[in-house]
C-alpha cells in the first residue's frame, strides 16, 4: 500500500488553484445529452473518475456495465439502460455491491422497467431488461436515503409517453442536488412543476443546447479548510461561481462561521483570513459530502459544534461515521452521537507529533484530513484514492508549497 507524507506548514503564500470540474453536474450531464435527439454542445467536463467512467460505459455501450465504485453513475445508468430498452447487466466493486438500489428499482419497476437482482435483494449487481411499456405516471419515493435515486428518475421522466409525478415521502435530503437536476433539465428544453412534495415532468424532447461544467464545489471544501487551520495564507479558487447549482457552495456560509472570507471575483473566489465566530450547530442533509471536511476543520481549529442531516453518511464510499469517528481519535479529537442523529464534534487539544490517515477506499477522507498538516506531520494511506473526484488534488497541494513524499 502506498503512503505519503505530507510535511508540516502553517503558512501559505498567495496561490491560485485551478480547480476540477463538478462531477454532480458533469454525470447529470452526460445521461441528458445520451437521451438528447441532436447534438449538444457539452465542454469542461470533470476528470473524476466517476465522470471518466460514464463516458467510457456511454460511448462503447457495452453488455456489461461496470462502474466500480461510481454510486451516481450506477444509478443513474440503471435508469438510463431501462429507458433505453437496452438488457444491460450492471456491477461494480465489492463495496459499490454493498450499496442500497432498492428504492430506485422499485420506482422502475413501478413505471414499467423489467429488472432483477442478481445476487442479494436490494444490492447491486443488477439485470435490466427495458421498459416496454409505461404501466404508471405517479410513484411514490422516499426523500430520506439519497437524491440520485430521485434524479434517475427525473432524467428519464420526460422520455416516458405519459411523463411522470413523483411524490417525496418522509424528510428530503439533499434538496439541492434534486434542484441542481431539475435546473439542468431545464436548460435542455424540460418544463417540469414542484409544488409541496410532488414534482411533476410532462413528456417532452430534450432540446439541444451548449452548456459548460462549473467548477467542483465540493473539492473547493479542502482550500476553505486549509485556509481555516492555517496560521496565515491566501489561495483563490478558479472557475467557481457565486450562484451556483452545487449545494455544496454552501461552504461559504459555514466557513465564514470557522474564519475564512469569501471574495467573488475575476470568475473566482478569493479566501482569506478572518476572525472565527464559531459554528455553534449545522444541518448537513442538503449537503452531506461537506461534514468530513468541517467536522475535520472544527477538530483542528478546536471548535465546538453540533452536526445533524449525516444520515447518508453511512451508506456512502464507507461508513463515513465510523470512519470520521476513527481518524478524528487519532489526534484526540472526537465526534459523538450525543443524541440519536445528533453528533458533536469535540476538539483536539493535544496534537501527537504525526498522524497517520486511513482512508478506508473513500477520496474524501484522504482529501477532508490534508489540513491537519498545519498542526502536525500527517502520513497518508492509499492517497491514489483521490482519483475518483479530484485526480489532480495532491499536485495542486504541491503548488501551495506543502512537500509531499512518498514512503
Amino acid at each position: 500500500m502506498d503512503i505519503i507524507e505530507l510535511s508540516q506548514k502553517s503558512n501559505f503564500n498567495y496561490t491560485e488553484i485551478p480547480l476540477p470540474s463538478s462531477k454532480s453536474e458533469s454525470n447529470r450531464v452526460l445521461i441528458i445529452d445520451a437521451l438528447t435527439k441532436g447534438q449538444n454542445k457539452i465542454s469542461n467536463l470533470a476528470e473524476a473518475r466517476d465522470t471518466q467512467t460514464m463516458i467510457g460505459i456511454l460511448q462503447t455501450n457495452p453488455p456489461i456495465y461496470d462502474v466500480l465504485d461510481a454510486g451516481t453513475t450506477m444509478r443513474f445508468l440503471t435508469a438510463y439502460a431501462a429507458i433505453t430498452n437496452q438488457h444491460k447487466v450492471l456491477t461494480g466493486t465489492p463495496r459499490m455491491c454493498q450499496r442500497p438500489i432498492g428504492i430506485l428499482v422499485e420506482a422502475l419497476r413501478s413505471v414499467g422497467a423489467e429488472i432483477h437482482y442478481m445476487n442479494e435483494e436490494g444490492f447491486p449487481p443488477l439485470a435490466v431488461h427495458g421498459l416496454k411499456q409505461q404501466t404508471a405516471h405517479q410513484i411514490k419515493m422516499r426523500g430520506d436515503v439519497s437524491s440520485q435515486y430521485i434524479s434517475a428518475m427525473l432524467m428519464i421522466a420526460p422520455l416516458l409517453p405519459k411523463g411522470l409525478e413523483i411524490e417525496l415521502e418522509g424528510k428530503i435530503g439533499s434538496r439541492t442536488y434534486i434542484e441542481m437536476t431539475l435546473e439542468l433539465m431545464k436548460h435542455f428544453g424540460i418544463q417540469y412543476s414542484w409544488e409541496d412534495r410532488k414534482i411533476r415532468v410532462p413528456h417532452q424532447d430534450y432540446q439541444p443546447a451548449t452548456f459548460s461544467v462549473e467548477s467542483d464545489w465540493s473539492g473547493a471544501s479542502y482550500w476553505f479548510s486549509l485556509v481555516a487551520c492555517a496560521d496565515s495564507g491566501s489561495l483563490f479558487l478558479k472557475g467557481l461561481k457565486e450562484n451556483s447549482l452545487q449545494g455544496d457552495a454552501k461552504i461559504v456560509e459555514i466557513m465564514d462561521h470557522l474564519g475564512v472570507k469569501s471574495t467573488f471575483k475575476n470568475g473566482g473566489v478569493l479566501l482569506e483570513k478572518q476572525a472565527v465566530k464559531g459554528l455553534d450547530s449545522f444541518d448537513f442533509t442538503h449537503c452531506p459530502d461537506l461534514a468530513q471536511t468541517v467536522a475535520v476543520t472544527c477538530a483542528i481549529i478546536g471548535k465546538n459544534s453540533k452536526f445533524t442531516g449525516l444520515e447518508s453518511l453511512r451508506i456512502k464510499e464507507t461508513d463515513r461515521i465510523y470512519a470520521l469517528q476513527q481518524e478524528l481519535g487519532k489526534f484526540n479529537a472526537k465526534l459523538e452521537e450525543v443524541e440519536p442523529e445528533v453528533f458533536q464534534v469535540i476538539p483536539s487539544v493535544t496534537m501527537p507529533h504525526e498522524v497517520q490517515i486511513h482512508t478506508y477506499d473513500d477520496h474524501r477522507m484522504a482529501m477532508a484530513f490534508m489540513p491537519l498538516l498545519t498542526k502536525t506531520k500527517v502520513l497518508v494511506e492509499d492517497p491514489d484514492v483521490v482519483n475518483k473526484s479530484y485526480p489532480s488534488f495532491w499536485k495542486h497541494c504541491k503548488l501551495t508549497g506543502i512537500q509531499i513524499q512518498y514512503l
